[in-house]
C-alpha cells in the first residue's frame, strides 16, 4: 500500500460527508476519493431535501409523528416484497431508527437545518404525516469555503431562497404573500451583494454545510481520483486501487471502504441491460453516474437487488441550449392541463408521485405509444403558470416554436394534427376532463385529492388546485418523457449497511450507501427526500459499525 487511512469513501455526495464527519468524532482518519472535478456529487445539484421520520424539528413545531407512525406508513406504502431486500421490514425499521438521530448529530457538528413547513408525504395512507417529513438545510455563504467553494458542484437554484420560498416565487404576479416572499428574497440578494456574502440553497447549501464542517474536521478529500478497484485480501475488503497524479495508486483502509458513488443514470449499456426503454438522455443527474462501483462489487462478490428502480421524475427536453432537462411534476399539476399518450387519450393521474407517473407511462407504453407522452394545456394555463422552467405569460422563446419542442394551434382539433394524434380522441380526453373539472372530481384517476398533490397544484385557484377547464385556444402541447434524478437499485446491504453477497453474508470491511444501493423505499419514493434522507442514514450507520468493528 502507498497510504494508508482508517477509512476510505468513495464519491463525495452527502453520505460521504456524513461518514466522514461521524468517523472524524471518533478520532479516524478518513480519505473521500471523488472521480470528478467537482465535489457534492448528486446531492448538491438536487432540492437537498431529506425524508426524515420523527425528527427534531417536527417535535419543536408540535408536528405529531413517532416511530410506531413512521413504520405503520412505510409499511403501507412500501410493504413486504421478496424481490425487494433493500427494503426488507428490517432495513426500514433500521432506518427509521437512525434518522432522527443522524440529524441530531448533524447538529451537533454545526449543521444548521430547518423543516420545511409544508411538504406531504406523498401517499394517503396510515402514518401519513400531512405537514411533511422533510428537512432542508438553511441558506450558506460558500464564501466560507475559501478556495474549496470553486470545486462545489453547482445547484439548480441560483438565488438566496429557501425551497418553499422558491415555490411561491412563481406567484408574485397573482398574490401580496408571493410579493412579500419576492421582496424578502431580493432584500436577501443586495444585503449578500453589499455585504460580500454569496449565500446558496437547497442541496448545495447542504453539500456546502458538510464539506465545510468536513474539512473543519480534518477529512481529506481528492477530486479526479477514480477508484479502479476495490482490494480484497482473505475474503476481506482492504482498500482501493485509484488514480494520483496519473499513475495508478494503493490505499490502505484499516476500519473499511464506503461505496457512495451514485448509481447508473447515465450509463446507458446498464439502462439498457437493467430499465429498458429509458435513456441517459433523461436524465438530471451529472454526466459522472455512470454506476462502475455497482459492477465493482459484483466482480468481488456482491449481491445487487432492485436494479429496475428509478428515482423517477417527469421531464421535458427543451432545445439544445439548455444544459439539462427540464423538470415537469410541479407543471402538470396545475389546472387547466392534461396529459394524453400519442393518440389522444387520458390515461394516467398527472399529479401523483413521480415515480408512479414515470411507472404508468412505460406501462401504458407497452400497449399504446405513450413515450414521450404529450401534455396538453391551453392559454388560460400559459398566461398563469411557470412551463418548463419559464414564467407565465404567452411569450415563451421563439426556439420552442421553431424546433417543435411547444406546439400551437388554435383549435384542439388542429393541435391534434400538428401532434399527429387522433383529433376525435383528444377531444374527447379534453371534454371528459372538463366535465370531471366542472363536478369537481377527476372520476377517472382522481386528480388532486392527496395533501401532496394539492400541495403542487395552484393555492390560489379555487375550488381545486389541480383541477380546471382546457376551453380557451390557442391549444399547445409539449412532450414528456419519463426522466429520472438517479437510479434505485444497486449493491444489496443489510441494517449496518455493509454490502452483502448473495448468500446473505456480509463482505469485511466493505459499506454502501445511496443509490449505489438497493434503495430501503423499495419500488416508490414515500415522501419528498426519500433519497436522500436514507442516503445520509446510513453512511451514518455505516461509520459506526466500522468503529465499532475495531473497537
Amino acid at each position: 500500500m502507498k497510504e494508508t487511512f482508517d477509512f476510505v469513501v468513495v464519491g463525495s455526495g452527502g453520505g460521504s460527508l456524513c461518514a466522514a464527519l461521524a468517523l472524524r468524532a471518533a478520532g479516524k482518519s478518513v480519505l473521500i476519493l471523488e472521480k470528478a472535478a467537482l465535489v457534492g456529487g448528486t446531492t448538491a445539484t438536487s432540492g437537498g431535501v431529506m425524508w426524515i421520520p420523527n425528527n427534531r424539528y417536527m417535535k419543536e413545531a408540535g408536528i405529531p409523528d413517532s416511530r410506531e407512525q413512521a413504520i405503520a406508513y412505510l409499511d403501507a406504502v412500501v410493504g413486504d416484497r421478496a424481490n425487494m431486500p433493500g427494503a426488507s421490514r428490517q432495513r426500514r425499521l433500521a432506518f427509521i431508527d437512525a434518522a432522527p438521530k443522524m440529524i441530531d448529530f448533524l447538529v451537533s457538528q454545526g449543521i444548521r437545518l430547518r423543516r420545511l413547513p409544508s411538504w406531504p408525504d406523498h401517499y394517503r395512507l396510515p402514518g401519513e404525516s400531512v405537514p411533511g417529513r422533510g428537512v432542508v438545510s438553511e441558506l450558506f455563504d460558500i464564501n466560507r469555503l475559501g478556495d474549496w467553494k470553486t470545486k462545489l458542484r453547482p445547484g439548480f437554484l441560483p438565488l438566496p431562497a429557501n425551497l418553499d420560498e422558491a415555490m411561491e416565487l412563481p406567484n408574485f404576479k397573482r398574490s401580496w404573500a408571493a410579493k412579500r416572499v419576492l421582496f424578502r428574497v431580493i432584500g436577501r440578494a443586495l444585503a449578500d451583494k453589499i455585504t460580500g456574502r454569496q449565500r446558496v440553497t437547497a442541496g448545495r447549501a447542504l453539500q456546502a454545510q458538510m464539506l465545510h464542517a468536513a474539512l473543519k474536521a480534518g477529512t481529506e478529500i481528492r477530486l479526479n481520483s477514480p477508484v479502479k478497484q476495490i482490494l480484497v485480501e482473505d475474503g476481506r475488503v482492504t482498500g482501493v486501487l485509484t488514480q494520483k497524479d496519473g499513475t495508478d495508486w494503493q490505499i490502505g483502509s484499516r476500519l473499511g471502504v464506503l461505496i457512495n458513488a451514485g448509481g447508473f443514470a447515465q450509463n446507458q449499456r446498464m439502462r439498457d441491460q437493467f430499465v429498458p426503454g429509458t435513456s441517459t438522455a433523461w436524465s438530471l443527474v451529472p454526466d459522472t453516474d455512470t454506476g462502475e462501483m455497482i459492477e465493482e462489487g459484483l466482480r468481488i462478490g456482491a449481491a445487487v437487488a432492485q436494479m429496475s428502480e428509478r428515482v423517477a421524475y417527469q421531464i421535458a427536453l427543451p432545445p439544445a441550449d439548455r444544459p439539462k432537462p427540464a423538470t415537469m411534476q410541479g407543471d402538470m399539476s396545475k389546472p387547466h392541463a392534461i396529459v394524453v399518450d400519442q393518440s389522444g387519450v387520458r390515461y394516467i393521474r398527472e399529479s401523483g408521485p413521480t415515480v408512479d407517473f414515470c411507472k404508468g407511462m412505460l406501462e401504458r407504453n407497452k400497449t399504446v405509444p405513450a413515450v414521450p407522452s404529450w401534455l396538453v394545456i391551453d392559454s388560460q394555463y400559459l398566461n398563469t403558470y411557470m412551463l418548463a422552467g419559464t414564467m407565465s405569460g404567452s411569450k415563451k422563446p421563439q426556439a420552442w416554436f421553431d424546433s417543435r419542442f411547444l406546439r400551437q394551434a388554435d383549435t384542439l382539433e388542429a393541435l391534434a394534427s400538428e401532434c399527429g394524434m387522433d383529433a376525435a380522441k383528444l377531444q374527447a380526453s379534453v371534454e371528459r376532463f372538463n366535465g370531471f373539472v366542472r363536478k369537481g372530481r377527476d372520476e377517472d384517476f382522481q386528480r388532486g385529492e392527496t395533501a401532496y398533490e394539492v400541495s403542487a397544484g395552484d393555492p390560489l385557484h379555487r375550488p381545486s388546485p389541480c383541477l380546471g377547464t382546457l376551453e380557451q385556444g390557442p391549444y399547445f402541447a409539449m412532450q414528456i418523457y419519463p426522466g429520472d434524478v438517479s437510479t434505485f437499485g444497486g449493491l444489496v446491504t443489510d441494517v449496518q449497511a455493509r454490502v452483502l453477497r448473495a448468500d446473505g453474508s456480509a463482505i469485511p470491511g466493505l459499506y454502501a450507501a445511496g443509490t449505489s444501493t438497493a434503495s430501503v423505499m423499495g419500488p416508490v419514493e414515500a415522501g419528498g427526500g426519500g433519497s436522500i434522507g436514507p442516503t445520509l442514514t446510513w453512511a451514518y450507520l455505516a461509520a459506526h459499525h466500522a468503529i465499532a468493528a475495531i473497537a
